[in-house]
């Protein structure tokens, strides 16, 4: 604004500091001086305001800057004859003739001269500085919005790519027990329907809470046990506290999964799977551990845990997935994360 507070708060202390200057050697009234070096730095202030908007076009060599700090000066000069005619009609000329009054007159243009520049100099600083850190705010707000779509963006795809890898493998083991007329087939299609009602809706979504991982969980693993029911046993254990907390979907099937692809299938004796998650503080600990041939046989964690990692760090900056081996064989998938209690 032209005369904003700020700008106001200003022009009042300066007519106040002026107007105390000139009384120890004038007999003229304070008031009066603070009348005079308001109205003066009213002058100065409008034009600044003017050509801080006016021309909206600069000739290329001139700098708005330098057009301020002249509007300044002219205008306080302009300010400080205005304020010794009007109590004479007007006539600058017979109140100059006065040496009382032409010292008055020159000495309040000399100060808008002297003074007037330092301080638009420091007002234009202090905008340019404004508008400098408004840019950069709105730039932050910008980048962080464009690096949040990104991140959803990338969260979208890599969710895209979670997919049951079992689901073909299930379904020709499901059309062997068929053709060989076993009982068990149906028992495993009700398996893969109960699996499929628990994973298909979670494919569309990006947030979802342990309790929902954790019933897709032992969907799976039950699927899994009707699959080679002498070479699986499992268990599935929770904090109350946990199953509201949040976690993308897929994420604790995707280290169960691991499980059984690379430690309990490779072996001939099989293993247990044994999921546990708890909260310990603010964060959640997830475990899933196998008895099956380890990491030294297996050979590879599976690719599926970079995406767990890459979708993890996308949702929650901080997590953390730990591998290690357990003895006498077996492998421990550790994941703890920093999570926010779903709304849901």
């Amino acid at each position: 604004m032209m005369l904003g507070w700020p700008r106001l708060r200003i022009m009042l202390i300066a007519a106040v500091a002026f107007a105390a200057v000139h009384i120890g050697d004038s007999p003229t009234p304070f008031q009066v001086w603070f009348a005079r070096n308001l109205t003066v730095a009213m002058f100065s202030t409008i034009a600044y305001g003017v050509f801080e908007r006016w021309p909206l076009v600069l000739p290329r060599r001139l700098d708005r800057s330098v057009l301020q700090i002249a509007g300044v000066m002219v205008a306080g000069c302009i300010g400080a004859a205005f304020v010794y005619a009007l109590p004479a009609g007007g006539d600058l000329i017979t109140v100059l003739k006065d040496e009382g009054h032409r010292y008055g007159c020159i000495s309040l243009m000399f100060t808008t001269i002297v003074v007037g520049p330092p301080i638009a100099f420091a007002a234009i600083m202090r905008r340019r500085e404004m508008i400098a850190r408004e840019q950069a705010m709105r730039y932050e707000v910008e980048r962080a919005d464009f690096q949040r779509q990104v991140a959803d963006t990338r969260l979208a795809l890599l969710q895209a790519q979670v997919q049951p890898h079992f689901l073909f493998n299930t379904l020709a083991n499901i059309r062997a027990l068929v053709n060989a007329g076993s009982p068990r087939a149906v028992q495993v299609m009700d398996s893969l329907i109960a699996y499929l009602r628990c994973s298909v809706p979670q494919l569309q979504q990006t947030e979802g809470t342990i309790g929902q991982e954790l019933d897709l969980v032992k969907a799976y693993l039950e699927l899994m046990h009707m699959r080679m029911p002498d070479r699986l046993s499992y268990s599935v254990d929770c904090d109350a506290d946990a199953l509201g907390l949040r976690c993308p979907p897929m994420v604790l099937l995707t280290l169960v999964e691991n499980a059984v692809r690379h430690g309990i299938d490779p072996g001939e004796e099989g293993g247990r799977i044994d999921v546990a998650v708890r909260v310990e503080g603010e964060r959640c600990i997830a475990s899933v551990t196998d008895t099956g041939v380890g990491l030294k046989q297996s050979g590879t964690a599976g690719s599926g845990l970079a995406t767990l990692r890459e979708r993890m760090k996308l949702a929650f900056g901080d997590a953390q997935l730990r591998l290690s081996s357990i003895e006498p064989h077996g492998t421990r998938a550790v994941l703890e994360y920093l999570p926010q209690r779903s709304a849901t």
